[in-house]
């Protein structure tokens, strides 16, 4: 059960405890034991066994693992930052252990297949995800630690010093030196280890190792046997690195892991792929025409974009170069522009009798574009085009208007008194005025507008007529929830807009239905006054609908809402299995009561089963009345072999040939545990806190998840037992140890943790 890899120092997705014997496999057992009560439950799109993305982000590299069901298919990469794609990448599935990699010898580039030219640098909270066309593949989410120094050596000892950030499970953590030079040592492997717990042997002997979590540092410790093998270790070539995972399955392999390697460089892995972001000049702009005008060259273009995660473009620069060459010299005539939105400029100062050449780069804080954008001066003899949004019409209420010319860079002049605003000659005339932006028609007008291309060439003048009541109509409704769908039907319900100006009172609403292709479904629905819920009925089953509202007074009807969601009307034979529910693990086995009475009642037989990641899932439960619309199963106390991951149901329904399923998902969920104070004194330690559950034991550690245990103190009820407990643990005497342990942890045999809290002296 090892994942494969191909890098020097191959991780393994197991636990190191899972493989060693004696002393180590009870550690191992003890981290296990602890990580199922002290973890939360993982992200369900972290990859299951033998899938994983594996990500080394300071080597800006991933390895994806398994998805031998995926075989020749296409996957996507994709790096995310706060929701933004910052790297991505296309490859095809190979079969046998390693799928691809990205940005590592053997494997693709950043860039391969998407055009997003640029090497991410990887960092702690990146998600990288992967799929195939639309549907998800899984994702790793980076975490956020790392060795933070060279290994230090002492003698016989080793020590090297890391940061872990606060959502890092530190039960969920090692650190390892890699130095191939040690397998001819009493190490005998070509790495050594560290999991969180004490000083303990190595399985092949030849040192003993400890990992220590102590806030948002850690420390690995190494003692070795031989003195030369701790400075062999010290001085390893390939470095120091920290692993940290998401999820961890009943088999021990680790689900979507990082690994930080310390020393390692980061942007190309490999010749021929993208620079990092701060390596690279920023895109130059797209679309550049260059018109000649007197004087000199009016140009145009589409801004363009910073590749994501490199610097911002803070402007543009745009050259003219004569073709002329004089004593190995061309004359070069531009201009620098300010701000990433600029579409364009105007160079000046040419000669009427020389051709050029243009070019335009965008600027940053890293450089210029390279090469830069290339744009050959034209003659343009045709006249743009020119229109208007909305073309004119009779409306109750005033008008947004915009203009729009077919050419970038057109100048567009405008009146609304009816006058021309170009008299003969092409000469504006003094009443036009030159449109910047959309513009409010509150009044019945005519709109007379034209437009001047950056050749100057002239388009036709166009005239509408904008008849504008005053008759305020309502705003549009907004939907107060997601339409509840039945067989045929869906439940709509919207909450009533302004109904266009006091005194008005709405008079009905109209409700149209669409395919989610956009296309309307039918004739719409109505309603008569302010009632603002509608049984939508007439849809066919089985078919993902949208709606719309509009609001009419006795001027008129309003604008139309915004869409819903698509919600899929239920067709003539219905599973529903019920809501998700969260069911908290108790000192005693829960009974779980799953519920599909809102399915086919008339002629149908049931079956319940639970989906399963494996026919050895810990989780596995046993239903009874799996034939029924309401069985039960027992969800056993926390002490059992079961994980807190979801556990997910299937209803079945059949009625004659038609069969429909639905799924729901029951999460086991911890207790909740609070330290309320910790004081010590020579002689006297205590620490006193809640339970959310009677019955639960609190085990009081220092320091961490990983420290030791002080104590352990039963959770009784305070005044009633449904609304949880205490717990107190005094320590006396020796007991009560002969110095402040510093600060305390607790966890409770049902899962809750809480801490560190600092302890205070009496």
């Amino acid at each position: 059960m090892k994942s494969a890899h191909s890098e020097p120092g191959a991780h393994t997705s197991r636990l190191p405890g899972a493989r060693r014997a004696g002393v180590f496999a009870t550690v191992s057992a003890v981290i296990c034991s602890t990580s199922m009560f002290a973890i939360p439950a993982a992200n369900a799109a972290v990859p299951a066994f033998p899938d994983n993305i594996v990500v080394f982000p300071d080597r800006d590299f991933v390895s994806i693992e398994g998805y031998e069901g995926h075989a020749g298919e296409t996957a996507t990469l994709e790096v995310k930052r706060a929701g933004k794609i910052i790297g991505s990448a296309e490859s095809t599935v190979d079969a046998g252990g390693v799928a691809f990699e990205v940005n590592h010898p053997g494997g693709v580039c950043w860039g391969a297949g998407t055009g997003l030219a640029v090497t991410p640098d990887i960092r702690p909270g990146d998600v990288v995800s992967m799929r195939f066309g639309a549907t998800a593949g899984g994702e790793t989410t980076v975490q956020d630690t790392y060795v933070t120094g060279d290994a230090e050596l002492s003698g016989s000892t080793v020590t090297v010093k890391g940061h872990i950030g606060a959502g890092v499970n530190p039960a969920q953590l090692e650190q390892r030196i890699i130095e191939p030079a040690l397998r001819d040592t009493t190490v005998a492997r070509r790495d050594i280890r560290a999991v969180p717990g004490p000083l303990t042997p190595a399985p092949k002997g030849g040192y003993s190792s400890s990992l220590v979590v102590t806030g948002d540092t850690f420390t690995a410790t190494y003692n070795f046997d031989d003195a030369a093998n701790a400075e062999i270790a010290a001085n390893a070539g390939l470095g120091e690195r920290a692993m940290a995972w998401e999820f961890e399955d009943a088999d021990a392999n680790r689900q979507g892991l990082t690994i930080a390697e310390y020393g390692e460089p980061g942007g190309p892995g490999m010749g021929g792929c993208p620079n990092g972001p701060l390596q690279s000049g920023p895109p130059a702009p797209s679309g550049i025409t260059a018109a000649k005008v007197a004087g000199g060259l009016k140009l145009n273009w589409t801004p363009a974009e910073a590749i994501p995660g490199t610097p911002a473009i803070t402007g543009y620069r745009a050259v003219a170069v004569g073709k002329t060459v004089t004593s190995n010299e061309q004359v070069e005539i531009g201009k620098r522009i300010s701000g990433q939105a600029a579409i364009g400029t105007t160079i000046t100062g040419l000669s009427a009798s020389e051709e050029y050449d243009v070019y335009v780069v965008g600027v940053s804080s890293v450089g210029e574009s390279f090469p830069a954008a290339h744009a050959i001066p034209v003659t343009d003899t045709t006249p743009p085009t020119v229109s208007a949004t909305p073309n004119g019409g009779t409306s109750a209420v005033a008008q947004t208007v915009t203009l729009k010319a077919s050419e970038t860079g057109s100048d567009i002049y405008y009146t609304t008194d009816g006058s021309e605003p170009v008299l003969s000659g092409g000469v504006l005339s003094e009443s036009a005025i030159r449109y910047t932006a959309p513009m409010e028609i509150a009044t019945t007008s005519t709109l007379k507008f034209v437009a001047f291309d950056p050749s100057g060439n002239v388009s036709t003048t166009v005239e509408t007529l904008f008849t504008v009541t005053n008759d305020p109509v309502p705003s549009a409704p907004t939907f107060a929830s997601a339409p509840v769908v039945g067989q045929g039907t869906a439940t709509l319900s919207w909450t009533a807009p302004n109904p266009g100006a006091a005194g008005l009172t709405i008079t009905g609403y109209t409700v149209q239905a669409y395919t989610t292709d956009g296309t309307a479904f039918g004739a719409p629905k109505t309603t008569a006054g302010d009632v603002t819920t509608l049984v939508y009925d007439g849809l066919n089953g089985d078919t993902a609908y949208q709606f719309t509202v509009r609001a009419t007074n006795v001027n008129g009807t309003g604008p139309e809402s915004p869409k819903t969601a698509a919600a899929t009307a239920q067709g003539a034979v219905v599973a529903v299995a019920g809501l998700d529910q969260n069911v908290v693990r108790r000192t005693t086995a829960t009974t779980v009561t799953l519920d599909g009475t809102g399915s086919t009642a008339t002629g149908a037989t049931y079956k319940w089963e639970q989906v399963l990641a494996s026919p050895t899932d810990p989780n596995k439960v046993t239903l009874t009345g799996d034939t029924t619309l309401k069985p039960t199963f027992s969800l056993p106390v926390f002490t059992s072999p079961m994980t807190n991951s979801p556990l997910t149901f299937k209803l079945t329904v059949t009625v004659g040939t038609t069969v429909k399923t639905d799924e729901v998902k029951v999460v086991p969920v911890t207790d909740r545990v609070t330290i309320s104070g910790a004081q010590w004194k020579s002689g006297d330690f205590r620490v006193n806190g809640t339970g959310s559950v009677v019955g639960g034991t609190i085990t009081v550690r220092a320091g961490s998840a990983a420290g030791r245990i002080l104590g352990q103190a039963a959770v009784t009820a305070a005044v009633a037992p449904e609304t949880g407990g205490v717990f107190t643990l005094r320590l006396r005497n020796a007991a009560a140890g002969t110095t402040n342990p510093g600060t305390v942890w607790v966890e409770s045999t049902l899962g809750g943790t809480a801490g560190p809290l600092t302890v205070t002296n009496k």
